[in-house]
C-alpha cells in the first residue's frame, strides 16, 4: 500500500521536475519582453520577429545541412564497422572495440578545442604540417570541416546500435542462405541488412537530431567564420541585439521543441523495433565469421585511421598543448611546464569547476541514479495509465538540447521563488543534470529491472509481503550491480555534459563543461588545455572503473 501512495508521488515530482521549466519557455515565448518586467504582455511578436530575421533562417539552414551531412557520414561508416567487428574475421577486434567508443565518451567541447589546438591554423600538427610541406592541407574552420568531423565523431552511434542488433541476430538464416549458394557478402546485403533495419531507422533518426542541436562543436570550429546554427543563433541572440531577448530565445526554443520532439518519438518507436528483432534468435551456435581474405588488414588499417582523425588527434592535441609553453619555435623538450595546471589549483574559479565536476559526478550521479530507480521502480511490471504517463514525460526532456534545459531551468529559478535560493548554488546543476539525462538514466535501470526474474518477486509477494517490502528486500538488492553500473555511466555523462551548465553558470556552481565554453570565448587556450586534460583523466578513471566492474559500456 505504501508503495502505491508513492506511486502517483513519483509521477507527480516527475511531472513537475519536466514541465515547469518547458512550461515557463512557452509562456515567456508568448510575452513582450522578459517575463520578470510588469509591463510585458502576451503577443506573439517574438515569433514574429525571428520568422523574419535572415539570421534565424540561415542558422536553421545550416543545422539541417549539418544534420543531413552528418547522418550521411556517421549511418554508414558506423553499420559497416559495425558489421567488420561482430561479423568478420578482421584482425584486432576485440581491441579495436572499446576504442571505438572514445569519441563519443570524451565531451564534444573538450573535442572541438582539442581540433582547435591540434589543427587549427596555429596548432600543433598543423605547424608541423607546414613545416613539412610548406604549407597547411586543411582548414578545420570550414562548414564543411564542421560537418565532416561532426559526423566521423558520431560514428559510434551508429556503431552501437548496429552492432547491438547483428549481435542479436540468430544464425540459422545466415547458415540457410549458406547452404542455398550465397556468398558471404550477399548474405550480409539479402539478409543481415534487412533484419538490423529498425536499428539503422533509429541511428539515422538519433544522428540527424544530434545534428539539429549541434552547439559546441559548431561554436568553437564555426566562430572564425561566423558559421551559425540554431543553438549559437540561440546562444548569441541577447549579445547581437545588445538587450535581454528572453522572449526572443524563447520563441527559437519552442520552435527548436517543436522541430525535435516528432524526432524523439520516432526514435522510441524504432527502438522498440530494434528490441523485438534483437530477440529474434534461431539457434544458439555463434555464427561463422564472414572471411575477408586480403581486405583483413585494410579493413583494420580503415578502423585504425578513422581512429587516428576522430581520437588521437584532438585528444593528443589537447594532452601536448596542457603542458608546454606554445609559440612560435616552440620544442618539445625545452617547453614543457606544469604552469598551466597551477593556474587551475590558484585561480579559485577554476580550481571550483574541478572540485565541483568530482562532486557532481560521484555524489551527484548517486543522487541521480536514485531519482531515475524510484522512476522506473514507479513503473516496473506495470501497464496502466500511469506507466504511460511516465513513460511520456520521461521522454520530453530528450526533446530539449542541453543548452536550452539549461536556459529553461536558469528562467525556473528565477521565475519560481521557492526555487530561487537554489540558483547560486550546485543543487541547480545536479537538477539540471539529473532532469537532461532523465530519459537514459531511467532506460538504463529499467533493463536492469528486468533482469529480475518475475518468479522471484512474485514468491515475496505469496508469502505475504507487500509490493513496497518485496522491493526493498528482494528486487533491490538482486539489482545492486545493476545500480553500481547505471552510476559509472551517469558520471561519465555528467562529466561530459557541458550545454546544460552554460547559462547555469556563476560564482560557485563552476563546472569543467561550461568553464571550457566561457573560456574557448576568452581564447584563453592554455588553461583550456589544462582543464580539458583534466576532464579526460576523469573520464579516463571513470572509464577504468567501468571496466574494473565488468560494465559493458556498448550496451
Amino acid at each position: 500500500m505504501a508503495f502505491s501512495v508513492t506511486r502517483p508521488a513519483v509521477v507527480l515530482v516527475t511531472a513537475a521536475a519536466v514541465s515547469l521549466p518547458l512550461g515557463l519557455v512557452i509562456y515567456q515565448s508568448v510575452l513582450t519582453g522578459p517575463f520578470f518586467l510588469p509591463k510585458a504582455t502576451f503577443s506573439l511578436g517574438a515569433f514574429e520577429f525571428v520568422l523574419r530575421d535572415p539570421e534565424f533562417w540561415l542558422s536553421l539552414r545550416n543545422s539541417l545541412l549539418i544534420a543531413f551531412a552528418m547522418l550521411a557520414i556517421a549511418l554508414p561508416i558506423g553499420a559497416l564497422m559495425a558489421f567488420l567487428v561482430t561479423r568478420t574475421d578482421m584482425p584486432g577486434r576485440r581491441a579495436l572495440e572499446p576504442l571505438i567508443l572514445v569519441p563519443i565518451l570524451v565531451s564534444p567541447i573538450v573535442l572541438a578545442l582539442g581540433y582547435v589546438i591540434a589543427a587549427g591554423p596555429v596548432g600543433i600538427y598543423s605547424s608541423a604540417a607546414h613545416s613539412a610541406l610548406g604549407f597547411v592541407p586543411w582548414n578545420i574552420y570550414s562548414p564543411i570541416s564542421i560537418a565532416v568531423i561532426g559526423g566521423l565523431s558520431h560514428v559510434p552511434y551508429a556503431y552501437l546500435y548496429t552492432s547491438t542488433a547483428l549481435r542479436g541476430l540468430g544464425s540459422d538464416v545466415e547458415e540457410a542462405a549458406r547452404v542455398a549458394g550465397a556468398r558471404p557478402w550477399r548474405v550480409a546485403i539479402d539478409v543481415n541488412l534487412p533484419m538490423i533495419r529498425p536499428a539503422l531507422f533509429f541511428s539515422a533518426v538519433l544522428l540527424f537530431f544530434s545534428g539539429v542541436e549541434m552547439f559546441g562543436l559548431a561554436l568553437v570550429l564555426g566562430n572564425q567564420s561566423n558559421f551559425s546554427v540554431l543553438a549559437i543563433y540561440l546562444y548569441k541572440l541577447t549579445s547581437r541585439l545588445g538587450v535581454p531577448a528572453y522572449h526572443l530565445m524563447a520563441a527559437v526554443a519552442v520552435m527548436i521543441v517543436f522541430m525535435t520532439f516528432p524526432l524523439v518519438m520516432l526514435q522510441r518507436y524504432y527502438l522498440s523495433k530494434t528490441e523485438r528483432f534483437a530477440s529474434m534468435r534461431g539457434k544458439a551456435t555463434r555464427p561463422r565469421p564472414v572471411a575477408l581474405g586480403k581486405w583483413r588488414w585494410p579493413a583494420f588499417a580503415a578502423i585504425g585511421c578513422w581512429l587516428f582523425v576522430t581520437a588521437f588527434v584532438p585528444i593528443s592535441g589537447i594532452s601536448l598543448r596542457a603542458f608546454i609553453n606554445y609559440g612560435a619555435g616552440t620544442t618539445l623538450i625545452g617547453s614543457l611546464t606544469v604552469e598551466h595546471f597551477h593556474r587551475i589549483f590558484t585561480e579559485p574559479a577554476l580550481l571550483r569547476s574541478v572540485v565541483n565536476s568530482v562532486v557532481m559526478g560521484v555524489v551527484g550521479g548517486l543522487l541521480a541514479v536514485a531519482a531515475y530507480a524510484c522512476v522506473a521502480l514507479a513503473t516496473h511490471r506495470r501497464a496502466d495509465g500511469w506507466t504511460r504517463l511516465i513513460d511520456y514525460l520521461v521522454l520530453l526532456p530528450r526533446a530539449v538540447p542541453g543548452l536550452l534545459a539549461g536556459l529553461a531551468f536558469l528562467w525556473a529559478f528565477i521565475f519560481f521563488k521557492p526555487l530561487s535560493p537554489l540558483r547560486p548554488t550546485l543543487i541547480s546543476v545536479w537538477i539540471a543534470y539529473t532532469i537532461v539525462w532523465l530519459s537514459y538514466g531511467t532506460r538504463l535501470i529499467s533493463g536492469t529491472l528486468f533482469q529480475v526474474g518475475k518468479e522471484l518477486e512474485e514468491a515475496g509477494r505469496s508469502l505475504g509481503a507487500s509490493r513496497g517490502r518485496t522491493t526493498r528486500e528482494i528486487t533491490i538488492p538482486l539489482i545492486r550491480n545493476g545500480l553500481l553500473a547505471t552510476w559509472l555511466l551517469v558520471f561519465l555523462m555528467f562529466e561530459r555534459e557541458y550545454a546544460a551548465g552554460v547559462y547555469l553558470l556563476t560564482a560557485g556552481t563552476e563546472m569543467i563543461g561550461p568553464m571550457l565554453v566561457t573560456l574557448s570565448e576568452t581564447g584563453d587556450l592554455d588553461a583550456v588545455a589544462a582543464l580539458s586534460f583534466v576532464n579526460l583523466l576523469l573520464i579516463g578513471a571513470g572509464v577504468g572503473l567501468a571496466f574494473r566492474y565488468g560494465v559493458r559500456l556498448n550496451d
